[in-house]
């Protein structure tokens, strides 16, 4: 097992994963540098999801290693790997998964109070992001009231509110509209760019991954040299390779 480079926060090699018999990832290898925002593209289907929840420790692949900074996540326990998610990443979904029980500012917040973080200190902090988001005006609001694009902001607030050094976003733009989708992103680059968070982001969508300062091509759970060129059925063309 070879530690991997010092300038690299994740890094993977070799990773195979395969669901009900079929292979999802195929021999994946990548490194992913302090601050960096990386885009993961392909069609659906591609492996991109297998590969970020490989990368976060939420699944330990067949075969191959993940590491972050010097620690082997593929060698980790459950209980190591679910307080390395809790700690260090942060995860933004498709469709946002929130607490309908709880407000959007407790929704944003609970990450820092599971922590242990004051409540007066995580409120501040989920306001902050909220507010960064142009959905403040909703803090006190339930999920049932919130639109599908507000629901996906305050999911994107509360992945940033722990100021995570890995953040993965797995198509977080992909139910919004252009204007949302616009405002979701230039929070997320920002906040990557002034604080220095890395960014794993999946995405079919070759406007969005243009904002990335690297992209990389999965087909077939394989990473390419290039993007195929994508039916029109599957939405938009895939991405490129860019180094």
């Amino acid at each position: 097992m070879v530690a991997p480079p010092d300038n690299d926060v994740i890094w993977a090699r070799s990773l195979h994963c395969s669901y009900s018999g079929s292979p999802a990832l195929a021999g994946v290898s990548l490194g992913v540098r302090e601050g960096e925002i990386l885009a993961v593209c392909g069609a659906r289907g591609s492996g991109k999801t297998t590969l970020l929840r490989a990368l976060s420790g939420q699944l330990v692949a067949e075969q191959g290693e993940v590491w972050f900074n010097s620690a082997p996540v593929h060698t980790m326990s459950a209980a190591a790997r679910e307080r390395l998610r809790r700690d260090r990443f942060g995860w933004i979904s498709p469709e946002p998964t929130l607490v309908p029980e709880l407000t959007a500012w407790e929704n944003a917040a609970l990450p820092l109070l599971l922590r242990g973080i004051s409540h007066r200190a995580a409120k501040a902090t989920a306001a902050e992001w909220l507010e960064r988001l142009d959905i403040g005006a909703h803090a006190r609001t339930r999920p049932y009231a919130l639109s599908q694009a507000q629901r996906q902001r305050v999911a994107t607030a509360r992945a940033l509110a722990t100021t995570p050094s890995v953040l993965f976003a797995d198509e977080p733009t992909a139910t919004l509209h252009q204007t949302d989708r616009a405002h979701v992103l230039r929070t997320i680059t920002a906040a990557a760019r002034s604080h220095r968070i890395t960014v794993i982001l999946a995405t079919h969508d070759a406007e969005v991954a243009g904002l990335a300062d690297r992209s990389i091509t999965l087909v077939d759970g394989r990473r390419v040299a290039a993007a195929p060129v994508i039916t029109e059925a599957e939405g938009r063309a895939a991405c490129s390779l860019s180094v």
